[in-house]
C-alpha cells in the first residue's frame, strides 16, 4: 500500500455482527416524505473494465426529494428525532404527524447546524417545508453557489471564521446560549450524540435501497464484495457498515481529501487524530477535520481501508462519471478517485464480487462543474 492508503489494524472481519432486526420504522417514515422516491443505482461497464471489475455501480444521489445530495434523508429523520426530543415526545412515524408536531413548537424555534453545503442546505429545506425558522453556520469563503442555494430555502446563513470544524463549535455554542435554536448537527461530540445518531440512522435507506436494487439487476442475492464511501466525519461511512459489511460481507473503504483525511489517519493511529485546517479541497463536502465521535467506534471496527485522493484525481473521477452519462459533483466522484487508487494498489474484492461506489451528490455547484467536466 502506498503512504496515501491505509488498512485497518482493528477491523475485525467482514462479518462483523448479526444485523440488527430492521423494524422498518425509518424506511416508512422516509416513504412518508412528500415526493420521496429511491436513487438510481447505475451500472458503469466502461470504468469497470478500465479498472479490472468484472460489476461496478454508482448509487447516485442525484437528487432526493430536490435537492442534488444524499444528506437529506439523514437530515428528514434526525429534525424528526430533534423536533420529538424538544416537545418530549414519542417520534412521529411519518411526515404529516411531523409537520403536526412542528405546530406545536415555541414560537421563534428556529433550526440550525454547521455546513460545508449539502447537510445545511437538507435541514434548511426540512426547515420550510415544516414552516420554521433556520439559522446555517458555514466556513468563511464556502463556495458563493453553495450560500446561495442555502438562502434559497429561506435560511439565514452565518459565515464563521476558519474551517468547517469551527461552524460547528460556533452553531453548538449559540444553541447553549439561544433556548430557541435546535440544534441538527451530523457530527457529535461528548453529551450530543442522540441527533447526530438519527443522522446516520437515516442514511441506512441509501444502503437498503442499493442491496435491493443490486438483487434486482442481478437475480443474486450474494450481496456487494466491495463498497467505497466518501468520508467527511464518518457518518455516512458508520451507516455503510452497519448496512453492507454487518452480516454481508462487504468490506468498506472510505474516500477522503488529502489534506483533510481525518478517517484514514484516525483509523491508522488507532485513535482520534484532528487534522487542522485550513481544509481547501474541491471536494468540499468531504473538508472536515475532525472524525464524529458517534461515528468512530463503528468506523474503526468495521472499515477495512481508508483511501486519501487528491483534486486532481476528483476531478478525472468526474470526467470518467460524466463519460458514463453520470453527472456528480467533487464530493460525489470521491469515491470513484479512491477506487482507482485501490485499484492501482491491487486492493480488488477476492473472486470478482460486485464493487458499490456510493455517489453522494449530484452537481452541487454548476459553474464548476462545467469547468472541469465541459472545460
Amino acid at each position: 500500500m502506498s503512504e496515501r492508503v491505509s488498512m485497518n489494524p482493528a477491523w475485525t472481519g467482514p462479518d462483523l455482527a448479526a444485523p440488527k432486526p430492521d423494524t422498518g420504522e425509518v424506511a416508512a417514515f422516509h416513504a412518508s416524505l412528500p415526493g420521496f422516491s429511491p436513487t438510481p443505482l447505475v451500472e458503469l461497464p466502461r470504468l469497470a473494465a478500465g479498472l479490472g471489475l468484472r460489476r461496478l455501480f454508482v448509487k447516485h444521489e442525484r437528487e432526493r426529494l430536490g435537492l442534488p445530495s444524499f444528506k437529506v434523508v439523514g437530515a428528514a429523520w434526525a429534525v424528526n428525532r430533534a423536533i420529538a426530543e424538544r416537545l418530549d415526545a414519542s417520534v412521529p412515524p411519518r411526515f404529516a404527524a411531523t409537520a403536526e408536531a412542528a405546530r406545536s413548537l415555541p414560537a421563534g424555534t428556529t433550526l440550525t447546524t454547521a455546513t460545508d453545503g449539502n447537510h445545511g442546505r437538507a435541514v434548511a429545506h426540512l426547515a420550510r417545508l415544516l414552516g420554521l425558522a433556520c439559522r446555517i453556520y458555514v466556513p468563511e469563503g464556502m463556495a458563493p453557489g453553495r450560500v446561495a442555494a442555502i438562502e434559497a430555502e429561506g435560511a439565514s446563513v452565518v459565515p464563521v471564521e476558519g474551517p468547517y470544524d469551527d461552524a460547528v463549535r460556533r452553531s453548538a455554542a449559540d444553541a447553549r446560549e439561544d433556548a430557541r435554536h435546535l440544534l441538527v448537527s451530523d457530527t457529535s461530540w461528548p453529551g450530543y450524540e442522540t441527533i447526530p445518531s438519527a443522522v446516520v440512522a437515516g442514511y441506512g435507506t441509501i444502503f437498503r435501497e442499493a442491496r435491493a436494487q443490486l438483487a434486482e439487476a442481478t437475480c443474486e442475492d450474494a450481496g456487494f464484495a466491495l463498497a467505497v464511501v466518501p468520508a467527511g466525519v464518518g457518518a455516512v461511512a458508520s451507516a455503510a457498515v452497519r448496512h453492507l459489511a454487518d452480516g454481508h460481507g462487504c468490506d468498506v473503504v472510505t474516500a477522503e481529501p488529502l489534506g483533510a483525511d481525518c478517517v484514514r489517519r484516525s483509523l491508522a493511529a488507532g485513535r482520534l487524530v484532528t487534522v487542522p485546517g485550513p481544509h481547501e479541497s474541491i471536494m468540499a463536502g468531504l473538508n472536515c477535520g475532525e472524525v464524529s465521535r458517534v461515528a468512530w467506534p463503528v468506523l474503526r471496527r468495521g472499515v477495512r481501508a481508508a483511501v486519501a485522493v487528491s483534486d486532481d484525481e476528483a476531478r478525472t473521477a468526474m470526467r470518467r462519471l460524466a463519460a458514463e452519462g453520470v453527472a456528480s459533483g467533487a464530493s460525489g466522484a470521491a469515491g470513484i478517485a479512491g477506487l482507482a487508487v485501490l485499484a492501482q494498489e491491487g486492493f480488488l474484492p477476492a473472486g470478482g464480487g460486485p464493487v458499490l461506489v456510493l455517489g453522494t451528490e449530484g452537481v452541487t455547484d454548476p459553474g464548476a462543474y462545467r469547468s472541469i467536466v465541459v472545460g
